[in-house]
């Protein structure tokens, strides 16, 4: 979690990297046994088995519906991860964490929560479309914080899943929670309570997720 800087929202990136991680994870692979032997060989068997227990969730859930989809995802990780804030993790003080990077910690803070169920949920078959990465202000803690949302249609009231509030309720009972903008491989919104909001873009003002996308692409070599 962090304060909202205005410089957020005016920094480039491409989601041309994320296209190419995506086209990888098409057979909910998710990464390459070349890859997996390479964490084995470099953090150990508890690294190891935190990854392929990742495998496994994802390979056994494909065939749920969606609402189970989101539901396991979210109790998996919010149950497997503990939150710790990027300044003792990373010794920064915004970092966003891949999904790799999050797994040898076995911790995050709600950025690194929020990707890893979003990559998660796609390589569960779940369309990129019904998911935003949203960014909040969490009124009660009186900072930023950011969440998964899912909806279905344009017109749904998304669902929020939150490592914080870890029952999945729609956005309109989470009074706690005022939206700012979400986006995800496809665009970029102003976000509103009740309904998607305005498209302000291509998702072309996020440095940090271009840092992280690029990130991601080296762990695939």
């Amino acid at each position: 979690m962090h304060r909202f800087s205005p410089s957020i929202l005016i920094l480039i990136i491409s989601f041309a990297s994320i296209a190419e991680w995506l086209n990888a994870q098409q057979n909910y692979i998710l990464y390459s046994e070349k890859k997996i032997a390479q964490i084995e060989q470099n953090y150990g068997k508890e690294v190891l088995d935190r990854f392929l227990n990742w495998k496994k969730f994802v390979t056994e859930n494909q065939d749920k519906s969606e609402t189970e989809k989101l539901k396991l995802t979210n109790d998996f990780f919010n149950d497997q991860l503990q939150w710790v804030s990027d300044k003792k993790l990373w010794k920064q003080k915004d970092y966003w964490a891949t999904p790799i990077e999050t797994l040898l910690k076995s911790a995050g803070d709600c950025e690194d929560f929020t990707i890893i169920k979003y990559f998660t949920l796609i390589s569960l078959g779940v369309p990129i479309d019904h998911l935003k990465l949203t960014y909040v202000k969490a009124l009660k803690l009186n900072q930023a914080h950011m969440v998964l949302t899912y909806s279905k249609t344009r017109r749904a009231v998304p669902l929020v899943l939150d490592n914080i509030n870890k029952k999945i309720l729609p956005a309109s009972k989470r009074k706690d929670l005022k939206p700012v903008y979400s986006f995800n491989g496809e665009g970029m919104w102003i976000q509103k309570q009740k309904n998607l909001g305005k498209r302000v873009g291509n998702s072309s003002r996020i440095r940090l997720w271009t840092e992280l996308t690029n990130r991601m692409n080296k762990e695939l070599l």
